[in-house]
């Protein structure tokens, strides 16, 4: 019955709804387009895959405490907010690369709706303050 306690729901006040599905789709941007980009420059689709490792491992494994559940590697909130703003323009470039000038504009519209809805939890990573909300605990010691 304590098990259910394990799984409590972790939440960061700072990023809502709207700017964590924002991030996430330019998240997928990059990843679809950064990679198509890389083969075009290079000329060998051989340069999708370290283009795609680096893009879904940089975000995956780089987390600032107090900003998500599970963090592999903890960095603090600036190196996380550098890396969200090299996803976001490899997302836009690439898209303008490789894509028509329409969904070059969605993906720089979509960039802007990242940047607005997540301005709160920009500058809390750019303060580099620790979270004053509950953290959950991944210690199972003491139960």
């Amino acid at each position: 019955m304590s098990q259910n306690n394990e799984t409590e729901k972790f939440e960061n006040p700072l990023d809502t709804a709207v700017s964590a599905a924002s991030r996430f789709a330019i998240e997928i941007a990059a990843w679809v387009a950064g990679p198509w980009a890389a083969a075009e420059l290079a000329g060998t689709w051989i340069a999708t895959i370290p283009t795609l490792i680096v893009l879904i491992a940089l975000p995956g494994a780089f987390s600032t405490i107090g900003d998500k559940r599970q963090v592999v590697v903890a960095v603090p909130g600036r190196v996380r907010l550098l890396i969200e703003l090299v996803l976001i323009a490899v997302a836009v470039s690439a898209a303008f690369l490789v894509w028509t000038p329409i969904g070059g504009v969605i993906v720089a519209v979509l960039a802007v709706l990242t940047l607005v809805t997540g301005l709160p939890r920009a500058k809390w990573l750019l303060s580099n303050r620790p979270p004053d909300w509950p953290l959950p605990s991944n210690s199972t010691q003491g139960k």
